[in-house]
Order: C-alpha cells, then structure tokens, then sequence
C-alpha cells in the first residue's frame, strides 16, 4: 500500500485574502476600523451625534446613501445614489470634512471629485462592496491580455459601472472608457460603441446585459461572460471575437437574490401589483418585471404614482421600508419584493455607533478613516468620470 504524499499547494493571494489571512491594500477587503466605538446600546447616541456635527457646523458634510440604515440617514445633508452624492460632495468646497455614510468604492469617487483640501471620510473601513471586489486590477490586466492575444483588444472598450474600485475605473480611463451609472448606461454604451466594435463591461454582468439587450437592441447572444477565476475568462479566441458585449462575471450579492419565483409568488398574493424592479437583476427577473430603473428611477416612479396603488420592489430593504413608510399616508401599499429579509450586509456597516465615533474625533480635531486616491490612479479614473459627464 503506497502512503500518498502531500501536495504541495500554495493558497493564491487571493484565497489567503478571503480566507482572511492577509490584507490587500488595493482591495475593500481585510480592513479595520481603529479606535473604541460609543456602545450601540448607549440611549445619548443620538444626541451624541446631534452635539459633534452641530460642533463642526459647516466643516462637515454628510452623505446618505439611500440604502443606509434610518438611524444613520437622519444626519444626512443631502441623500442619493452614490454618483449624486460624489457630485454633490464636490459642489461643497467650503467642507473641509465629507464623511460618506456609503462603502468604500463611493468614497474613492468623492475622493477624485473634491479638492486636494477636502478630506473623505468613511465612517468604517470595513464598509465595501461585494461585486467591486469582484473585479481586481490584477484580473482585469489579466483579462486585456486575453483580448490581446485573441486579437481584438484595439476593437474593445471598457465601460466600468460606477460600483468599482478606483483602480477599475483608473484602468477604464487608460482604455479609452468611460464610467457609468444605472441610470447613464445606455448613453454610455452608445457612445462605447461609436468608439469601437465591443466593449468590456465591468464588473456587474447584470446590468451590462440587461442595457445591452433592453435598451440598445442586442441579443443574449451578443453577450459572453468572462470568468476571471477560469483560464482565458473560461472562453475560447473565437467566442471573444464573435461577442459584442463581454460581460464581467460579477454581481450585486443583494439585487441577485431576487428570481422570477419571488414575482410570481408577489403577483399571485397581492393582485394588480406592479412589479418594480433594479437593473442590477438578472436578466429573466427584469424581463419577468413591469418596471426597470435605477434608485432615483424607483423613488420618483413611486412619487408619481396614484393613490392606492401597489408595488413590490426589487432592491435594498432600507429603501423599500422607508419607501413604504413615506408613501403610507397616500395608501401606496409598498412591498419587498422577496419574502427573504436581504440588507446589503457592507452598507449596513455604517451604524450609529460607527458615525457617532467619527464625528465626534473630527469635532476633537483627529482625522479619521480618511479615503485617499493615490495621484496616478485619480488622473486616470477622473479621466473616465470626466468622460461620463460628457455623455450626450
């Protein structure tokens, strides 16, 4: 009987760091937030927060991502999804702190859009996004690779969704891309496709089908994924180069657990309901769907809509409860759309013990967590926002 010998495997960078083994610098993952948190059972968190900011008047702006938790959305200045909330942060000179109650790709963004003397500020470090760590500089240097060698990179263009890391979007800008919302991607593969014969859409695959198949008249076979944990993306030389659209294998870990069963199952419990849902979605969701569109599509949509109606919703379950609340009074009955409760996990790390420690170390004059983009990578990745604000 032969004693079989251990392999010699050697864990990738990359599994040591989802093992939580290691820290990446360059990644969302493996942070801490330093220092001794207010408890979140304290009952003067709320006053706390009230005395520092009111301390700091017009020194600190705050953000609100619309899927922050209430507790943290009240001491909000403006609120919005995470481009308006960039734009808006840069429209503030006057502020010398931002804090960005969002995760860590938002606040890269707000980083590029401010002056040199505004300092971004996440309230914890911890705070990321699932699908931007889907797609790592490294992998996507990888993948243009695979297009060289296939033959079409100089036929392709990135258009990187505005949910990336800045070294994404630095990549895009050097590429020729451009950067893109939920609510611009339309015009942006438009005008990617004006430039060249494909594009290379990053990193929501998601949301690149559905605009490339709705919106721009493409078939699904139009599209191929790219797998950056298979050889060559998992496609073959000749598949590349018939795809129009390549496709990031990536997603949103909370719009992709909704499935055509949950609209079924909401259509057959509350008749005459009308389906809303997010472009993050699968593709047989939004088809499934009586309504596409972004959060600022959602919140408007449910805004013009008629007294009584009803409408099951497909996205974050802060947005849809404080949806629902503000609408009750005009009898809009306002569900989620899947009956799983589903926060986004990393956007709910930004609690009231978090913003309470953050704003009262600015009022005390310490700077903390601040989010800074090396020079390199913000020329590049401004590059490619400036070319998005150009959008027709």
């Amino acid at each position: 009987m032969t004693t079989a010998q251990p392999l010699d495997v050697q864990p990738t960078p990359l599994a040591l760091l989802l093992l939580g083994r290691e820290a990446d610098p360059r990644s969302e993952r493996g942070v801490e937030c330093p220092g001794d948190l207010p408890s979140p059972s304290d009952p003067d968190l709320v006053a706390r927060a009230r005395a520092a900011k009111e301390k700091l008047g017009d020194k600190v702006f705050v953000l609100g991502h619309h899927y922050q938790r209430d507790e943290v959305i009240q001491f909000a200045d403006v609120t919005g999804d995470s481009f308006k909330l960039a734009r808006d942060a840069a429209a503030r000179p006057e502020a010398e702190y931002i804090v960005f109650c969002g995760v860590h790709f938002m606040a890269e963004s707000a980083d590029i859009l401010t002056t040199d003397d505004q300092a971004v500020v996440l309230p914890d470090l911890a705070a990321g996004c699932s699908m931007a760590d889907m797609a790592t500089a490294e992998q996507v240097a990888e993948c243009w690779d695979v297009l060289t060698d296939a033959g079409i990179a100089d036929q392709v263009v990135p258009v990187s969704y505005m949910n990336s890391s800045a070294d994404i979007k630095a990549f895009t800008g050097r590429h020729g891309g451009t950067i893109c919302t939920s609510s611009n991607a339309k015009r942006a593969l438009e005008w990617a496709f004006e430039q060249g014969e494909k594009i290379l859409f990053l990193p929501d695959q998601h949301l690149g089908r559905n605009t490339a198949v709705r919106d721009v008249g493409m078939t699904l076979d139009d599209c191929v994924v790219y797998n950056p944990h298979k050889p060559n993306g998992g496609l073959t030389a000749e598949q590349l180069r018939n795809a129009k659209m390549i496709l990031w294998r990536g997603h949103c870990s909370v719009h992709g657990r909704f499935s055509v069963e949950s609209v079924e199952d909401v259509r057959a419990r509350i008749p005459g309901v009308n389906v809303l849902v997010h472009p993050e979605c699968k593709h047989e969701v939004v088809a499934a769907a009586d309504h596409v569109g972004s959060t600022e599509y959602i919140i408007k949509a449910l805004e013009a809509a008629p007294r009584g109606s009803k409408w099951a919703i497909g996205t974050e379950l802060n947005l849809v409860r404080r949806l629902a609340n503000r609408f009750a009074d005009e009898d809009k009955e306002i569900v989620f759309l899947d009956k799983t409760v589903c926060f986004c996990s990393t956007m709910n790390r930004i609690d009231l013990p978090h913003l309470v420690w953050t704003l009262e170390s600015l009022a005390d004059g310490k700077l903390v967590n601040r989010i800074e983009v090396d020079p390199e990578t913000e020329k590049y990745a401004k590059l490619a926002l400036e070319r998005m604000l150009a959008l027709p």
